[in-house]
C-alpha cells in the first residue's frame, strides 16, 4: 500500500452544503482514506492509497458531484484565480446594481409612461442581468440539481426565477394573467437587486478571504530570486532554483540569505524575526546555521547551502501553514452536519410558507405568498455556517506564523484552548542544555575579567564541556587570553596549568586543599553559589585563591517570564527533568515553580508515563520539549509543543512547533488559540442565530403583529451581510498582539474589550437597520416590494 496526499483546487463551491457534498463524493471513492474540504480556501485535501486510486479518478468524482477541479492547489494559483474572480464579480455586481436601482426608480416613481410600454423595457433589463450576471448562479444550481443536490445557489436561483418568471409572464401575457385572476404586479427590481446583492456579498467574501491568507502569501513572497554563488575567480548570480546542496553562497550587508546553510567564513548579525518572531538579530559566525529568506544586517559572510528548494525552512513553514489553513477544527463538524440538511429544509419551509399564505393570508394572497416564499429562499444563508470555522483558522494559522508558531491544524488550535496543565522539559527547553558560566565571584582586589581570563587560558587545551563553557564566556566578553605553557588534567579534581609564567589551579575544593591554597573567604561564596544550583569552581594563582566561577545549565532568557505568564493564563505549570531532586528543586525555585510540581529523576522512557499519570488525574496536558527523548511524551500529551531549535523527531511528534527558542512564544500560541476558537464560536453562533431569527421573519412571523413582510431585496442584503460579517469577524484576528506582561494576561487591555463590544454592537445595529428598513417600507405601503402593475 502506497499512501499519498494531494490538495485539489475546486471551483463552484459557494456554501457549507457544497463542502459536504464534495467530501462525500471523495470519501465514496475506493482507496480514499481521508477527505477534508475547505470552503475558505476552495480546496480539498485528500489522503489516498495510490495503488487503488489515481488523482484522475479523484477529479472525476468531484466532477460527478457537479463541481470543477482546476488542478492541484498552490498559493500562486489560488491568488491568480481569486484575482480573476474578483474582477468578474466586481463588474457584474456593479452593473447589476446600477440596472437594479434604475429599474426600482422607474417602478416606484410616478413616471407618465404607461406600464404596458415600460414593462417590456424592464423585461429586457432584467433578462440581461439574469442571463449575464446571474449565469454562474444558475449554472451552479443546475449542476447541483442534475446530481440530486441543493446548495445556496439553488435557493438564490429559485427565488430570482420565481420573481423574474412571474413578472415576465405578466408582461408577455397580461390578458391571460387577468383571465386566471392573477395579480399583475411586477417583481423585476427584486430579481435584479437580489442577484446584484448576492454577487456583491460574494465579492466582499473573496476580498476578505484573500486578506485572511495575506500572512502566508507574504511568507511565500520572501523567497529570494537570486543567489550569489562563490566560484573560482569570481562570484556569479544564479536563479535560486539553480542552487544545489554544497554550493558556497556569499551574502553582503542588507541582502537576503538565499537558502538554508552553515556559515564557513565571515561574521554578521541576521534578522530572523520574520520566521522566528524574535526581534533581536542573531549573531552568526563560522559553524552557525542560517535560514533562507532572513535578512543580513551588518557584516558579510559565506555559507554552504545545506537545504534547497522544497526542503528549506521557509518552504516547510509555508507548507505547514497551508496545511493548517486547509484543515478543520472539531467545531466544524456541527456546521457540516447542519449544512447537509439546511438547504432542503429551507426549500420545504419556503413551500409551506407559500401554501400557508395562499390558504389563510390576506388579500392579495398570491402577492403575499410570492413575497414571503422568495424572502425565505433568499434570506437563508448556509454560507456563514461554512465560512465561520475555516476563515478563522486561516487567519489564526497565518497570524501564528508571523510569530514563529507553526500549528498543524484546526484541531490543535481547539485543543490548545482546552489545556489545563502544561509540562515543561528542563534541559534544552527551560535551560540551555549545557554548562555555562553564570556568575564570577572575584577575591578582594581582583577584577572578575582577570579571573575569567586566567581560567579560560588554563582550560583552552581541554575538551571537557565545562572547559568549553569557560573559554566561550571569556571570548564572549572579548577578553585577551594569556598563553598557557603547559596543561595537566587532574581527574576528579580539575586542571593545572602554567599561564604567563604563573601556576594556575582550577577545580574543586579538594584540589585547593591538596595544594594548600589560601582561599581568603572564597569558600563562603562557593557555598552560596551551590545553594543557587551552581557548581563553584575555584581559581587559584601561585597558591592564592583569586575567585570562584559559578557554572550551571543556565536558564534561557525569558524562561522566568514565560512561566509567570503561563500561570497568569490560569495553567498549572510543571517541570519535568531527569536531574536529581535537589538540583531540580533549585531550578524550579529560580523559575517560581512550586516543589510539588517539579517531576525529578524521570528517565527518558518514563516521560510519557509521567504525562499519562497527569492525564489520569483528569488534567488536559500540554507537553513542551525539544529532544529525541521528548518525542514519546509529546505524542502522549493532549497537545505537544516542540521547540524548533530542537530535533526534527520532536517537531514531527508535536502539534505546535515554535520556530525560535523563546519560551514566551508558548504563551502567544495559547493566547492566540483561545482567541481563534472564541472567534469561531462567535461566527457559528451568529450564523445559527441569524438563520433561526430571520427565516421565520421572512416567512411572515411579524405580519400578525406589525403587518410587515420582509422584502426580498432586504432579504438579499441581510444574506450578504451575514456572510460578510462572519468573515470580517475572523479578520479581526489580524489585529492580535501578544500580551506585553503578566498584568495584560490577567486583565485584557481596555482597547481589546472595546473592539470586541464595538463589533458586536455593530452587528446588532446592522441587523436593526434591516428591520428598520422593512418597517419603513411597510409604513409607505411598499412592504411587498412590488408597486408597478401591468394594466
Amino acid at each position: 500500500m502506497t499512501r499519498e496526499a494531494v490538495e485539489l483546487s475546486i471551483e463552484g463551491m459557494t456554501c457549507a452544503s457544497c463542502v459536504r457534498r464534495v467530501e462525500r463524493a471523495l470519501a465514496g471513492v475506493e482507496g480514499v482514506r481521508t477527505a477534508s474540504v475547505n470552503l475558505a480556501t476552495g480546496s480539498a485535501r485528500v489522503g489516498f492509497d495510490s495503488s487503488s486510486v489515481t488523482v484522475v479518478q479523484l477529479r472525476a468524482a468531484v466532477e460527478r458531484a457537479g463541481y470543477h477541479v482546476r488542478g492541484t492547489a498552490a498559493a500562486e494559483t489560488r491568488e491568480h484565480t481569486e484575482e480573476l474572480r474578483l474582477d468578474d464579480l466586481r463588474i457584474k455586481w456593479s452593473v447589476s446594481l446600477a440596472i437594479g436601482i434604475g429599474v426600482m426608480l422607474v417602478m416606484y416613481l410616478p413616471i407618465p409612461v404607461p406600464g404596458a410600454v415600460l414593462a417590456p423595457v424592464l423585461l429586457v433589463a432584467a433578462t440581461i442581468v439574469q442571463v449575464w450576471a446571474g449565469r454562474g448562479i444558475y449554472v451552479a444550481a443546475w449542476n447541483a440539481a442534475r446530481h440530486g443536490a441543493a446548495t445556496m445557489d439553488t435557493l438564490v436561483a429559485l427565488g430570482t426565477s420565481v420573481a423574474y418568471g412571474y413578472s415576465a409572464f405578466v408582461t408577455l401575457w397580461p390578458a391571460l394573467a387577468r383571465a386566471w385572476g392573477l395579480p399583475t404586479d411586477l417583481y423585476y427590481e427584486s430579481a435584479i437587486l437580489i442577484i446584484a446583492l448576492v454577487l456583491l456579498g460574494r465579492w466582499l467574501e473573496v476580498r476578505a478571504r484573500r486578506r485572511a491568507g495575506d500572512a502566508i502569501a507574504a511568507l511565500a513572497r520572501r523567497q529570494p530570486r537570486l543567489a550569489r554563488v562563490v566560484e573560482v575567480g569570481a562570484d556569479r548570480d544564479v536563479p535560486i532554483d539553480a542552487v544545489r546542496t554544497g554550493d558556497l553562497i556569499r551574502v553582503r550587508p542588507g541582502e537576503m540569505v538565499a537558502t538554508d546553510g552553515a556559515v564557513v567564513e565571515g561574521a554578521s548579525t541576521v534578522d530572523e524575526s520574520m520566521l522566528t518572531g524574535e526581534s533581536a538579530p542573531a549573531s552568526k559566525a563560522p559553524g552557525d546555521q542560517v535560514i533562507g529568506a532572513t535578512l543580513n544586517t551588518t557584516g558579510s559572510f559565506v555559507f554552504r547551502a545545506t537545504r534547497v528548494g522544497g526542503d528549506t525552512t521557509l518552504a516547510q513553514i509555508v507548507r505547514l501553514v497551508e496545511e493548517a489553513q486547509g484543515s478543520k477544527a472539531p467545531l466544524q463538524r456541527l456546521a457540516d452536519t447542519v449544512a447537509g440538511y439546511f438547504v432542503p429544509a429551507v426549500i420545504g419551509i419556503a413551500a409551506l410558507t407559500f401554501v400557508g399564505w395562499l390558504a389563510v393570508g390576506p388579500e392579495p394572497r398570491l402577492t403575499h405568498a410570492l413575497t414571503a416564499a422568495i424572502a425565505v429562499l433568499i434570506v437563508a444563508c448556509p454560507c456563514a455556517l461554512g465560512l465561520a470555522t475555516p476563515t478563522a483558522i486561516m487567519v489564526g494559522a497565518g497570524k501564528a506564523a508571523e510569530y514563529g508558531i507553526l500549528v498543524r491544524g484546526g484541531a490543535a488550535l481547539e485543543q490548545a484552548r482546552r489545556i489545563t496543565s502544561i509540562v515543561l522539559d528542563k534541559t534544552g527547553t527551560l535551560t540551555r542544555g549545557g554548562p555555562r558560566v553564570v556568575h564570577v565571584v572575584p577575591a578582594e582586589g581582583v577584577a572578575d575579567a582577570d579571573v575569567l581570563a586566567v581560567a579560560a587560558a588554563a582550560e583552552i587545551a581541554s575538551e571537557h564541556p565545562v572547559a568549553a563553557a569557560i573559554v566561550a564566556a571569556a571570548r564572549g566578553r572579548g577578553l585577551t587570553l594569556p598563553l598557557a605553557e603547559r596543561f595537566e588534567a587532574l581527574p576528579g579534581l580539575g586542571v593545572r596549568a602554567r599561564v604567563a609564567e604563573r601556576d594556575v589551579l582550577l577545580g574543586s575544593r579538594a584540589l585547593m586543599d591538596r595544594y594548600a591554597v589560601a582561599l581568603d573567604g572564597l569558600a563562603a561564596s562557593a557555598d552560596a553559589l551551590g545553594r543557587d544550583g551552581m557548581a563553584g569552581l575555584y581559581v587559584a594563582v601561585d597558591g592564592r585563591g583569586v575567585g570562584v566561577l559559578g557554572v550551571a545549565d543556565a536558564i534561557k532568557p525569558g524562561a522566568v517570564e514565560a512561566v509567570a505568564q503561563l500561570r497568569a493564563l490560569g495553567l498549572d505549570v510543571w517541570m519535568l527533568t531527569g536531574d536529581g531532586r535537589a538540583a531540580a528543586a533549585v531550578v524550579g525555585r529560580r523559575l517560581a515553580i512550586p516543589p510539588g510540581r517539579v517531576l525529578a529523576d524521570v528517565l527518558p522512557d518514563g516521560k510519557a508515563a509521567a504525562i499519562r499519570a497527569l492525564q489520569g488525574e483528569g488534567r488536559v496536558v500540554a507537553m513542551v520539549g525539544d529532544g529525541v527523548n521528548d518525542a514519546p511524551a509529546l505524542a502522549q500529551a493532549d497537545l505537544g509543543i516542540a521547540i524548533g531549535t530542537g530535533t526534527d523527531v520532536a517537531m514531527a511528534a508535536s502539534d505546535i512547533t515554535l520556530v525560535g527558542g523563546d519560551l514566551r512564544t508558548i504563551v502567544t500560541a495559547i493566547a492566540l488559540s483561545r482567541r481563534t476558537v472564541t472567534t469561531i464560536r462567535q461566527g457559528l453562533a451568529w450564523a445559527f442565530a441569524y438563520n433561526i431569527v430571520l427565516i421565520p421573519v421572512a416567512a411572515g412571523a411579524l405580519y400578525p403583529i406589525a403587518h410587515v413582510l420582509l422584502s426580498p431585496v432586504l432579504a438579499a442584503a441581510a444574506m450578504a451581510m451575514s456572510s460578510v460579517s462572519v468573515v470580517t469577524n475572523a479578520l479581526r484576528l489580524r489585529g492580535f498582539r501578544p500580551a506585553p506582561d503578566v498584568q495584560a494576561l490577567s486583565a485584557p487591555p481596555l482597547r481589546a474589550r472595546i473592539e470586541e463590544y464595538a463589533y458586536l454592537v455593530g452587528i446588532a445595529l446592522a441587523a436593526l437597520a434591516v428591520g428598520g428598513a422593512a418597517l419603513l417600507l411597510a409604513a409607505h405601503g411598499a412592504h411587498t416590494g412590488m408597486t408597478m402593475h401591468v394594466p
